[in-house]
């Protein structure tokens, strides 16, 4: 009997749903080295959840991201595949083909979307259409609107969107997909890493037998979770509890050491979800005089200008071409507001006893600050912290060694960033 098989459950006994997702862990585990333990467990949770999409008011996008090629992306979706209901794999979808494909809901496939960095991706041309869709199928109430008919008899007509997506790529993906997902940063395995390789001639009717046992435990909990409200993690609102709460629902019912990971697993990967969101430009201009003025109350606009150029990580030496100057900064500065509800605009700063220059005050730029930048290092160290402790807790202690420092290294990450 391999890893990835367990015994059936009898035909009049009820199946053991943390036991069966204990065996889809170890099924993936067998192929697939994954970077954390949180990641594991928001896999299995998606591929589960995926056989009870209509239990839930969203469905969440996992996203395999890499920096580099050969990172385990395209096997994670081979092996999803095989468990999920209806798997449509695809490198290339246009947006016709894909509302066509998950618009009736009794042949809704699970998108499997590989190399979508082709699509998305920097040399890739906008795809506005293809994003909205995405974004639009992440709630069950989502549809497209299109024309029906020839003519002038023509009418609109309403296309459901809600569909489970998973995607695989280099890079990163458009913040508005990137906040409907949960994010699995991939990286190749170290040569200690051994896996077993995946042969789908062999291996694929193995996902498949435990296909159908997810669809019928799915079909066993179905009921208890039409509009259950799990327990949200504490710092866990918004668009991440939109994400996590179908994979807690899920967590919920199967029991055992499930709601526990789940909630571990769930902290961990919103902070270093956190952790890598590098936002917008006017984000991360905000992020960087936020660190620029420190404890300062005022700075002149000359020296703010020096300094934004000097950082290493920044695109203010080379913004369009050339480094940054007071009217860009003025322009970009004067899309937020300060806590008086006005434009940030520079000020008259004294320079001497006779003379004054342009600059910008900090109380101006506070407000701004506070809405739009994540947490300073300090703060996120401490959430770092306390994720990685609720993770020590409740992982044994044979797994800890790949997760005992995600979140910390995540938190400095961020630092680095800025």
């Amino acid at each position: 009997m391999t890893e990835s098989t367990s015994p059936q459950t009898a035909p009049d006994q009820p199946e053991d749903g943390a036991a069966l997702l204990d065996t889809v862990e170890a099924h993936h585990r067998r192929f697939n080295v994954f970077p954390s333990e949180a990641a594991f467990v928001a896999v299995v949770l998606w591929v589960a959840h995926t056989h009870l999409l209509d239990a839930f008011e969203s469905t969440p996008r996992i996203a395999f991201l890499s920096p580099e090629p050969g990172s385990g992306k395209t096997r994670a979706l081979e092996i999803i595949e095989t468990l999920t209901p209806r798997p449509m794999l695809t490198t290339d979808v246009s947006p016709a083909a894909l509302f066509r494909s998950v618009s009736d809901p009794e042949a809704r496939p699970t998108v499997l979307f590989d190399e979508v960095d082709t699509t998305f991706g920097p040399k890739a041309a906008g795809n506005e259409d293809l994003r909205g869709l995405i974004n639009s199928g992440h709630r069950r109430s989502g549809v497209v609107l299109r024309c029906v008919g020839d003519g002038n008899s023509q009418t609109v007509q309403r296309f459901p969107v809600y569909a489970a997506l998973a995607m695989g790529g280099l890079g990163d993906l458009p913040d508005t997909i990137m906040s409907r997902s949960v994010i699995i940063r991939m990286r190749r395995r170290a040569p200690n890493e051994r896996v077993e390789p995946f042969r789908e001639r062999v291996h694929a009717a193995e996902g498949h037998a435990l296909r159908k046992r997810l669809a019928a435990w799915a079909d066993s909990v179905r009921d208890k979770l039409q509009d259950v409200w799990p327990e949200l993690p504490e710092g866990i609102s918004d668009r991440p509890a939109d994400v996590w709460e179908p994979l807690l629902a899920v967590a919920d019912a199967a029991g055992g050491h499930w709601p526990a990971r789940a909630r571990a697993a769930c902290v961990q990967l919103v902070t270093a979800a956190r952790a890598n969101d590098k936002g917008s430009v006017g984000i991360r201009l905000l992020t960087d005089l936020r660190d620029i003025f420190g404890p300062a109350e005022r700075m002149l606009t000359s020296d703010l200008l020096g300094k934004l150029a000097e950082l290493d990580d920044a695109p203010w030496a080379d913004l369009d071409g050339k480094p940054i100057v007071a009217r860009a900064l003025a322009r970009m500065l004067g899309d937020y507001v300060n806590a008086d509800g006005d434009p940030i605009k520079p000020r008259n700063i004294k320079t001497g006893s006779k003379s004054v220059a342009k600059g910008y005050y900090a109380a101006d730029l506070a407000d701004a600050w506070t809405r739009y930048c994540q947490p300073t290092p300090e703060a996120s160290a401490t959430s770092a912290s306390a994720a990685t402790a609720q993770v020590r807790a409740l992982f044994p202690v044979a797994e800890q060694v790949a997760v005992a420092d995600a979140a910390p290294d995540a938190a400095a990450e961020q630092s680095a960033v800025r």
